[in-house]
């Protein structure tokens, strides 16, 4: 196996498979890049979660942004696809999860157990991936399903976030517009 480092990089280029080299800064970059810190840190909130079936729930979604990055890298080469099934998914989550929680009546400052912080961290990441996305969309072709998705993926791991912490028996701490 060779090493880590090439070397190629450290002129400010990538190549993107395909072998076509472009800056690092360009736009499916940036979007790919996204998504790759959003798993990340997903991973980061599954390992200090204790929760098995929350724990399953992160492992689906982190190999379903496995499918998308591919996707997002490559759009011409065969491969899975992020379709209106994977989406119908989170919504059901969103739903199922959203039933043991308490109706929301102020803001929630992101925090609370380290998984359900990691998780609001997670939501912030999810919408600048979908930010990348709607970006990316402008300049180039992009299934639409994928932009779909990260928005209902910011939703459920908010309610993630918020499950983490009820479970864990972490208040949230709420804002109501006070300084």
């Amino acid at each position: 196996m060779g090493r880590i480092y090439t070397r190629t990089g450290d002129g400010g280029e990538t190549a993107q498979r395909g072998a076509r080299r472009v800056p690092k800064d360009h736009p499916r970059e940036e979007a790919y890049g996204a998504l790759d810190e959003l798993n990340s840190t997903l991973g980061a909130a599954r390992a200090f979660l204790e929760d098995a079936e929350l724990g399953a729930v992160l492992e689906r979604i982190q190999r379903d942004l496995f499918v998308m990055g591919a996707e997002v890298a490559a759009p011409d080469q065969a491969g899975p696809r992020m379709d209106a099934a994977q989406v119908s998914a989170l919504e059901q989550e969103i739903d199922r999860l959203d039933v043991e929680l308490p109706p929301l009546s102020a803001f929630i400052l992101p925090g609370g157990h380290p998984a359900g912080g990691l998780l609001h961290l997670a939501r912030a990441i999810s919408r600048r991936a979908e930010r990348r996305m709607v970006a990316l969309a402008r300049s180039e072709a992009l299934n639409p399903e994928i932009v779909r998705y990260l928005n209902r993926l910011s939703d459920l791991l908010f309610v993630l976030a918020r499950t983490v912490n009820r479970r864990a028996g972490v208040g949230e701490t709420v804002w109501r517009g006070e300084g």
